[in-house]
């Protein structure tokens, strides 16, 4: 029986854990002899697209091991949308798919990136190619339907909960204080800026809006005035998805979506002019996605564990799902994993149930028992001359 390869791709925005997904893919597929080949596809489809490949049982295992407190997206990513069925792109997929003999598809990534493993998938099946396609969920956002949370949310979330927390006790040094305003990543759920919500009294933030609210300018600003006239400063966490008016002009990404920092900005010139308070503005921006060092043990674990299992599913036959997570119990955290439609996740969001919302000031202790769990554990770093390790793969080119 003829040996096929299977190529991996990472899509969309990085996460902390991404390449432990990764990771979980290396480990899985070497296990499996009867592969003919192991790859890469740089910076996602267009990797296929370009047959721009790599040999990953080419890597160094250390290399591999350091995969897993490394950063960003060790093989490039991508936004590129693939376009409609007939268009030029699928040829030349179909073209790198015979020239390397490729029979397994594993897609890492989020709602648009699940939209590529969709039609992967359908493009082979109306082609008739034995191609099988897999995806492995993956955004920050946690807004993917189907799975109890998605791989990269959790340790956003707990470098998120961490600086919020530094924050909010350094604006408390002075009897005169400022309103700090914290802009968090969440474009349409509010998943990320929830989660200081897990804060205790004290090391909170004052006020948490999110999208999922009704947003109302007049409310805030009274809001932020009761607090600061009765203590003397202010913090609050918003996601930069709020519908804050904003400066015209805003730059569009390639996936068609607003970019959308600012928000925080445009509300501390309300508060200067509208009720004289000193602001500061503080935009966590990439390090939500990107730290290392705060990352969630258990999180980083459950990424491996999924791509093992999206491995072993894709050489099974299965094709046309993503992997999802189904939680068995919180206390103690124990998950499952079973194939959902990927067709019913592509371009979908899941947002904040609002029974999880109380209001502007707190949510519901269901919401803090689902996230608490996921944040759990601390992850364990190889250092080097006080700098966290990072992997540099070969990356050799298949010819």
């Amino acid at each position: 029986m003829e040996k096929k390869a299977l190529v991996y791709f990472q899509s969309g925005g990085p996460t902390t854990v991404i390449n432990c997904s990764f990771y979980g893919v290396i480990k899985e597929a070497l296990r499996h002899e009867e592969l003919g080949g192991i790859y890469g596809a740089l910076h996602g489809v267009e990797g296929l697209i370009g047959d721009d490949l790599v040999d990953l049982r080419q890597e160094d295992p250390h290399e591999i091991e350091l995969l897993k407190q490394t950063p960003g997206a060790a093989l490039g990513s991508t936004r590129h949308i693939l376009p409609k069925f007939g268009d030029p792109d699928f040829d030349k997929i179909l073209a790198t798919i015979k020239r390397r003999n490729i029979g397994y598809i594993l897609v890492n990534g989020g709602n648009d990136s699940m939209d590529t493993c969709y039609k992967l998938s359908r493009f082979f099946a109306m082609t008739n190619c034995d191609i099988r396609v897999i995806g492995i969920p993956k955004t920050v956002d946690n807004d993917l339907v189907l799975t109890d949370h998605s791989l990269g949310f959790a340790s956003a979330a707990k470098h998120i909960i961490n600086f919020t927390k530094m924050a909010v006790i350094d604006n408390q040094a002075y009897k005169k204080g400022k309103v700090l305003l914290i802009e968090i990543m969440g474009r349409n759920a509010g998943w990320l800026t929830a989660s200081v919500d897990v804060l205790p009294e004290g090391e909170r933030p004052d006020l948490i809006y999110i999208p999922e609210m009704k947003w109302d300018e007049g409310k805030f600003l009274q809001d932020v005035q009761r607090i600061y006239e009765r203590k003397g400063n202010v913090v609050v966490a918003l996601s930069e998805g709020l519908p804050v008016t904003r400066r015209n002009g805003a730059d569009i990404d390639s996936f068609g979506h607003v970019q959308l920092e600012g928000v925080s900005v445009s509300l501390s010139q309300s508060i200067k002019k509208n009720l004289g308070y000193g602001t500061r503005v503080m935009e966590l921006s990439l390090p939500q996605r990107a730290d290392p060092v705060l990352a969630s043990e258990s999180e980083k674990k459950e990424a491996v564990a999924v791509s093992e299992f999206a491995v072993k599913a894709v050489l099974a036959g299965k094709t046309g799902y993503m992997v999802c997570i189904r939680r068995e119990s919180n206390n103690p955290y124990k998950s499952s994993f079973f194939l959902g439609d990927v067709g019913l996740v592509a371009n979908q969001e899941k947002k904040v149930p609002l029974e999880w919302v109380i209001d502007s000031t707190r949510l519901s202790e269901g919401f803090r028992q689902y996230i608490l769990p996921l944040i759990a554990g601390e992850s364990r770093i190889e250092w080097g001359d006080g700098v966290f390790q990072s992997a540099h793969l070969r990356l050799t080119k298949v010819f």
